[in-house]
């Protein structure tokens, strides 16, 4: 199974742009739609941004579309989510995650491996 890897989070005020980064090893991704969710203190984990695995689809929350971007480097077995424009109710550990399928979904069900997760604080 694919083992991944978050890193890039951290704090920043509000306007700001954090790029995450998603490395996975153990297996290749290259087949697979991969993921970003995230979860925020006593909130479910919810979809953030979804892309195929030839990056031809992409999708994206309402709450972060024309501010985030995923993106996604097969050759490095790499995947990222350039944030910009961040704002306090983005707060969350964020989360990668893989799927068995070549097409990107939103549900949490659709993904059978996850990271540990990286803090994104946003202060105003």
């Amino acid at each position: 199974q694919v083992q991944l890897v978050e890193s890039g989070g951290g704090s920043v005020q509000a306007g700001g742009s954090l790029r995450l980064s998603c490395a996975a090893s153990g297996a290749a991704v290259s087949r697979h739609a991969m993921g970003w969710f995230r979860q925020a203190p006593g909130k479910e984990r919810e979809f953030v941004a979804g892309i195929s695995w030839n990056a031809l689809s992409v999708y994206y929350a309402e709450p972060v579309k024309g501010r985030f971007t995923i993106s996604r480097d097969n050759a490095k077995n790499t995947i990222y989510l350039q944030m910009n424009s961040l704002k306090p109710e983005d707060t969350a550990v964020y989360y990668c995650s893989a799927s068995p399928s070549t097409i990107a979904a939103m549900g949490t069900g659709r993904y059978d491996s996850w990271g540990q997760g990286t803090q994104v604080t946003i202060s105003s």
